[in-house]
């Protein structure tokens, strides 16, 4: 028997996809753990989950446009993913304003020290959670595409398919 595997290492855009989905789900986590605190206090559990969740995040922010977003523009001109890097080419703009907003909150809360003022914490983070919403159905369009691509049959797009005979064949004796 053979196990698909998913190989976390992979360029394939399915892969990188998947890579993606799972990234942005393990930072939604980490943020609605922290979301979830109050008050929030310079106590060890708060401040380790703020490293957490602020290391999650970038990773997260980074599979896009160095990883994903790369391996569409790296296809070729008659790829089948044309759609979806040319879906890419126009989000880019609004999701790289998404990216800005994020880094502007991993750069706020970037120190280590006990010292971190986390008065304003919450208020952060409802702007931050909107942003990464936004984000989120954007990326989730380049996804569809992808997909779509990946399994034409699925997707709604109409295949290209030569003629086909349905003509009855002799059925051997």
């Amino acid at each position: 028997m053979n196990a698909i595997t998913f190989d976390p290492h992979s360029k394939a855009l399915p892969d990188l996809v998947s890579k993606l989905l799972t990234a942005r789900q393990h930072s939604l986590v980490l943020y609605n753990k922290l979301a979830a605190l109050k008050p929030f206090t310079l106590a060890e559990p708060v401040q380790h989950l703020l490293r957490q969740f602020r290391q999650s995040l970038v990773d997260y922010l980074a599979l896009g446009p160095f990883e994903l977003y790369q391996a569409l523009e790296d296809q070729p001109m008659d790829s089948p993913y044309r759609t979806a890097r040319d879906l890419a080419r126009r989000l880019y703009a609004p999701i790289a304003r998404t990216t800005q907003v994020a880094l502007a909150f991993h750069d706020r809360y970037d120190s280590d020290s006990s010292t971190t003022d986390l008065t304003e914490l919450r208020q952060d983070l409802s702007p931050l959670g909107e942003s990464l919403a936004e984000r989120i159905e954007l990326e989730d369009r380049i996804v569809a595409a992808v997909d779509g691509a990946t399994r034409p049959w699925q997707s709604g797009i109409p295949l290209e398919l030569g003629p086909v005979s349905i003509a009855a064949q002799p059925v051997g004796s």
